[in-house]
């Protein structure tokens, strides 16, 4: 039995609430917090209007304001994939092996995915461990020579999975290697 994952757990069980960023509307009185869909509206208006977006989640600013409509939409919003089904989502389009077979059960399982970077292929090689990797470190390590590319780290039992996701289409590459303590 593997410890590292839940009996019973599911992605079902796992799924998370919706979250919305955060927005006022120009011209309104008191200029109360709304949830932002996009970037020209909000989660209770039909018809866009002239926003102002920040960079934090809706309904979370101690004191503020908030839209009532916002916020019984955003609390009666379906819920969104865990980051252990949206990794498995994106691996189905891996090269198949048993690399991939052992992942995707991994992940059904509930394996613990502690990082899921995006940004410059540069500075996300010194969060990829290539050099621990035993199975499939030579091509992974080949993508990191794009731009930008976004990579995940997945743990289950003694192995520690590396995911990198290219941002040009292409397949994602994976590679695997024992887990260090």
């Amino acid at each position: 039995m593997n410890t590292d994952t839940h009996t019973g757990w599911s992605f079902a069980g796992a799924r998370q609430p919706a979250h919305f960023g955060a927005c006022t509307v120009q011209g309104e009185p008191d200029e109360p917090e709304h949830a932002a869909v996009g970037d020209d509206r909000t989660l209770c208006q039909e018809q866009p209007r002239t926003i102002t977006r920040y960079r934090h989640p809706f309904g979370i600013r101690i004191g503020a304001r908030f839209c009532p409509r916002c916020q019984h939409l955003a609390a009666t919003a379906p819920s969104r994939p865990g980051v252990q089904e949206r990794l498995h989502e994106r691996v189905l389009d891996a090269a198949e092996g048993p690399l991939r077979t052992d992942l995707l059960a991994a992940l059904r399982r509930g394996a613990p995915v502690p990082r899921w970077l995006n940004g410059p292929a540069d500075f996300l090689v010194s969060h990829a461990g290539l050099d621990e990797l035993t199975e499939g470190a030579a091509p992974a390590a080949a993508a990191f020579g794009a731009h930008t590319l976004s990579l995940a780290l997945a743990e289950d039992g003694p192995w520690r999975y590396l995911v990198v996701l290219p941002h040009d289409g292409t397949a994602p590459l994976l590679a695997r290697g024992p887990r260090t303590p």
